[in-house]
């Protein structure tokens, strides 16, 4: 079994520089085997998947199909045609909102949420409430991010249609219980979508254990390519619902007047596929499989408390969620007193070091915890002490370049 630190050689940009790499939240560098199979795709294989009978395009389908089945074993999901590839976590979600949601939901339904969303878990929802007159329901955590029983079981009723969940924060790091969630939305009759962008490339996945209904997640979080991303949904909720788009390939027959959808999954896959993003982001998987979410978490999980222990020694530093650096999901994010987050990372990529500042996307959270904007490090299982240690080296010095003294 390799040493997790041999896996860093794999991944060119990460040493071909002095850079150090915290905005893995944001999205995850590629090793090697991941930009050879997608150098490959185009250099074997380079046609239209499902179109043609010849080599190329037979090759180009067996192999995007191929993706598909390590998709469907990677998640647990019970068949390939349960998984729809799409371009990211905000397409898949979009995907059931309009596909599923203004199909089911109806005035005076409700429709649960968490005020720790992504924007592309919220917006959706907000569009489908809109539409249908039905109700936006928020879950608050608690001041580390916890969502409690008696929060969900007191906003989740009998008029919930849709339960929508983060299955990890992508602000607090926090995993939500959404096991726990989901079953007891069932026993009110209603479905489940799960937000696994920041989940699918930190822990294991099975989305019949999880009971989520629907679950979406993107590649380039978990060391794929940009612009290929997953839905996977319940067969039987699939069938029944409309394509989100149209035109060719998703099609059995067309008449002038009048169309035919093809089978699963094809209906919902409209156009010319991503057929290279999907085999990259199979090779993303093995390679991931290759290295173990065991040893991914226990990296984490040890770079994280390195962290947050350093920063816990500057007093000007508020770290927003748990104090236990084994639940946040390899993030931390935090402010410093007098300086703003956007200050904050100009400063430290003056120094080579590289985090996210803003709203992460998530403006209501920002708003229920009282800050506009937060500075966020994120960390995977190819950073390194000597990172952590860079990092907090030039953190403590940035209040003294913004003017306050050493």
């Amino acid at each position: 079994m390799a040493n997790i630190g041999d896996y860093r050689k794999d991944f060119d940009i990460l040493n071909s520089g002095d850079y150090v790499y915290f905005d893995n939240a944001a999205t995850s560098q590629r090793p090697n085997q991941v930009l050879d199979a997608i150098s490959n795709f185009y250099r074997t294989a380079n046609a239209n998947p499902l179109r043609g009978l010849y080599d190329w395009s037979m090759a180009a389908t067996e192999m995007y199909e191929d993706s598909r089945r390590v998709v469907a074993d990677f998640i647990g999901a019970n068949s390939p045609e349960e998984i729809i590839f799409t371009r990211n976590t905000s397409e898949s979600l979009n995907l059931v909102a309009y596909s599923y949601g203004l199909d089911n939901v109806s005035e005076g339904d409700e429709v649960v949420i968490s005020v720790m969303e992504h924007h592309s878990n919220i917006l959706p929802w907000q569009m489908v409430c809109k539409k249908k007159n039905a109700k936006l329901v928020y879950l608050e955590p608690d001041e580390e991010g916890v969502i409690s029983k008696e929060e969900y079981e007191s906003k989740i009723t009998d008029r919930t249609k849709v339960v929508a969940i983060g299955h990890v924060s992508n602000v607090m790091g926090v995993t939500n219980p959404v096991k726990e969630i989901a079953a007891y939305a069932k026993s009110k009759g209603a479905i489940v979508v799960v937000d696994g962008a920041q989940s699918t490339p930190h822990m294991k996945v099975n989305v019949q254990e999880l009971g989520a209904d629907f679950f979406a997640f993107s590649g380039h979080k978990m060391l794929g390519p940009m612009g290929i991303g997953v839905l996977y949904g319940r067969k039987e909720l699939l069938e029944n619902m409309s394509p989100f788009l149209t035109g060719g390939e998703m099609i059995e027959y067309v008449t002038r007047t009048d169309a035919t959808y093809a089978e699963l999954p094809h209906k919902f896959e409209a156009g010319t596929v991503n057929a290279s993003g999907a085999v990259g982001l199979a090779e993303a998987i093995r390679y991931l499989q290759n290295v173990g979410f065991e040893a991914i978490e226990a990296q984490e999980q040890k770079l994280t408390a390195l962290l947050m222990e350093g920063m816990s020694k500057l007093p000007y530093i508020k770290i927003y969620g748990s104090k236990d650096p084994t639940k946040h999901c390899g993030i931390v994010t935090f402010t410093i007193e007098g300086v703003h987050p956007h200050d904050i990372s100009s400063v430290l990529n003056d120094d080579h070091v590289c985090i996210r500042a803003g709203h992460h996307c998530a403006q209501p959270l920002m708003q229920f915890i009282g800050a506009g904007s937060t500075a966020r490090a994120s960390l995977y299982f190819y950073n390194t002490e000597e990172e952590v240690k860079i990092f907090l080296e030039k953190l403590a010095k940035v209040r003294e370049v913004m003017g306050y003294g050493a």
